[in-house]
């Protein structure tokens, strides 16, 4: 699928509203640009607290014309919001007797069908117009905590739930529902893969291709099926699905064709154990562009991660380019007669280099990585495989999750430009074996001299050959002494297979930190140009969708923003945390400026938050 639009960079109100009357941009896409003109991130402020709940609210949603908001809260209520009056106008106090994960509305019935989700383990379905708070529906059948609700808007018949017992079910309005009955209703069940408890944490739909359903378990991968292919089974007494093999001899999930993971590429080959306590990755959330066109991933412990669907990106480990002697080479040199002359940047992408060259030197590594990152972005690709190496050289010294393997897809974008460049080439073998690539890392060393035999006697060479053999003797020390493969007993040939085609990401955001939560979320926002996510430390983050670089930086709760929530139609958005009090006055600060973002601490992971008693919660809503 063709994005209907470019993604332009609407940074000049005047000029967008010119356009416009002069016939350039039809309604909607005006409005789109219009959200996301750069003045207008640069000035959100607060322009509510909508007050009422008593307790952390959890999950926010915004009915399809924008008109309502509804949050949902550890208090077991649902409170619908009038975003523009700020007036509460309905209060549902619902059955569950666990905190509310998820609230969502079935499209196409005029925003009074609610359906929501629960640490009880219960689903239930309301109609507000009612006038009472009896649920329409209600499925006990999932087994662990139920996190993530699902809706698309082609389908106003069909919701979809997932949960922590590693299930995903798909219910169906038009047919009546008896829990544990003879309902056909579980479409994904991880546990037939995967030994080790698995937990689906989060779920999305494709606006565009709604048989396309995405899902984020407590792993690194997010997984995307394509719904026609999947055969639905039945739950019996016990809660165990019905394996179609008892059936008809096979899986419910065709090997081939129906499903594709996506990892981050330093992930999909990482040897650590997938659920160490200090180590644990889990998708707190997922969504798709509004084009349909990519998946957002926000992973915890680690950094957000866009995916893009079609034209996607294999891990990138090794791949040199082919090596011809006396060609001109594009980091700023020529070769002649077997000489390299150096050839000056533009002077403004000169001055930006040795701005960020400066900070490199001071250790402000994030500093020097987005003043590389815009020299990039203004060389246009041109003359500035330096500029690759100088970032993938502070992505190593900064360190931070996803860092090194960063520094590693930067040394091939050196290489391409500049197939002669010795430094690129030799960042990418130490890159590589910090990431524990080690056969891959001895191979570029060992290509490197091959290339440019001078080089075989460099005290650097040596020594980096030294600590690259001194590592594969440490691991060929494990292998002796743990040979059996533990991956064949904790999950199904199956997953293997499609953890090892897992395909790689398109850009990263970093400087947040998502260790706290599970149901911490990440979305598009304006014209999809700028992605947002909570964090933490209070603050909720906008980057720049295509740069990755930070635009701006918002508090928003005392403790941890949780739920950002982009008005569909508007410039507006709504958070929610976990602050445990009222706030009296406006918190929309800004921060001085994208650099105000320091290093991130990752500590260890741990459970959403839950507070001992109840404790009012807020819902803000922020106005551009």
């Amino acid at each position: 699928m063709k994005r209907k639009h470019h993604y332009t960079s609407a940074t000049n109100v005047a000029q967008i509203v010119s356009a416009r009357n002069n016939g350039g941009n039809d309604p909607i896409l005006f409005q789109n640009r219009l959200k996301s003109a750069r003045p207008f991130i640069d000035m959100i402020e607060l322009e509510a607290e909508l007050k009422g709940h008593m307790g952390c609210v959890n999950c926010l949603e915004w009915s399809e014309d924008g008109r309502i908001l509804a949050s949902a809260s550890d208090d077991f209520h649902v409170m619908l919001w009038d975003p523009f009056t700020h007036r509460q106008l309905y209060d549902l106090v619902t059955p569950h007797d666990g905190n509310i994960f998820s609230v969502k509305f079935i499209p196409k019935r005029n925003n009074s069908i609610l359906v929501t989700g629960a640490g009880d383990c219960r689903t239930f379905v309301f109609d507000v117009n009612r006038g009472n708070d009896f649920p329409l529906r209600k499925c006990t059948c999932h087994g662990q905590r139920v996190k993530r609700l699902a809706t698309v808007a082609r389908h106003s018949t069909l919701f979809w739930s997932s949960a922590e017992d590693g299930k995903v079910f798909q219910h169906d309005l038009r047919t009546p529902h008896t829990c544990r009955a003879d309902d056909a209703i579980v479409l994904i069940n991880l546990r037939n893969h995967i030994s080790d408890i698995p937990e689906v944490k989060c779920i999305a739909l494709n606006p565009h291709r709604p048989e396309q359903i995405a899902i984020g378990a407590n792993d690194c991968y997010a997984r995307v099926y394509d719904r026609r292919m999947l055969s639905l089974m039945k739950l019996n007494a016990t809660g165990e699905t019905v394996k179609p093999s008892e059936l008809d001899g096979g899986d419910n999930i065709p090997r081939d064709g129906c499903v594709q993971y996506y990892c981050p590429g330093h992930l999909s080959r990482s040897k650590e154990p997938v659920y160490s306590i200090f180590q644990q990755k889990a998708i707190t959330y997922l969504t798709f562009s509004p084009d349909g066109t990519e998946l957002l991933v926000n992973m915890g412990s680690e950094q957000i991660y866009r995916f893009d669907l079609n034209r996607p990106r294999e891990p990138m480990f090794l791949q040199l380019p082919k090596f011809t002697e006396h060609l001109n080479g594009t980091n700023g040199t020529t070769v002649k007669n077997g000489e390299k002359v150096k050839q000056k940047l533009p002077a403004e992408v000169e001055q930006m280099k040795k701005e960020g060259n400066a900070n490199l030197e001071k250790e402000k590594y994030l500093q020097a990585i987005q003043q590389y990152t815009l020299a990039i972005r203004k060389a246009k690709e041109k003359d500035c495989s330096i500029l690759y190496l100088n970032r993938a050289t502070a992505l190593m010294k900064r360190n931070w999750y996803g860092d090194v393997y960063a520094a590693v897809r930067d040394c091939h974008r050196a290489l391409r430009l500049d197939p002669h460049y010795v430094k690129a080439q030799f960042r990418l073998a130490r890159a590589l074996l910090k990431l524990g690539q080690l056969r891959e890392a001895s191979e570029c060393l060992t290509e490197l001299i091959r290339r440019f035999p001078s080089y075989a006697k460099n005290h650097g060479v040596l020594m980096l050959e030294k600590d690259i053999e001194a590592e594969l003797e440490k691991q060929r020390q494990r292998v002796r002494d743990q040979p059996q493969d533990q991956d064949a007993d904790q999950f199904s040939g199956n997953e293997m297979a499609w953890r090892a085609a897992a395909l790689d990401y398109e850009d990263c955001y970093v400087g947040h930190c998502n260790t706290k939560t599970d149901i911490k979320e990440a979305n598009y926002f304006g014209d999809s140009n700028y992605i947002v996510a909570g964090s933490d430390d209070g603050n909720f983050f906008i980057w720049e969708r295509d740069s990755g670089l930070i635009a701006s930086i918002y508090q928003a709760d005392e403790l941890i923003v949780n739920c950002v929530q982009p008005h569909p139609h508007v410039c507006m958005l709504a958070t929610s945390g976990i602050d445990h009090e009222r706030r009296a006055g406006g918190n929309g600060h800004r921060e001085p400026g994208p650099h105000a973002a320091g290093p991130v601490r990752h500590d260890s992971p741990g459970p959403e938050h839950v507070p001992d008693e109840l404790v009012p919660g807020d819902v803000s809503t922020y106005f551009m």
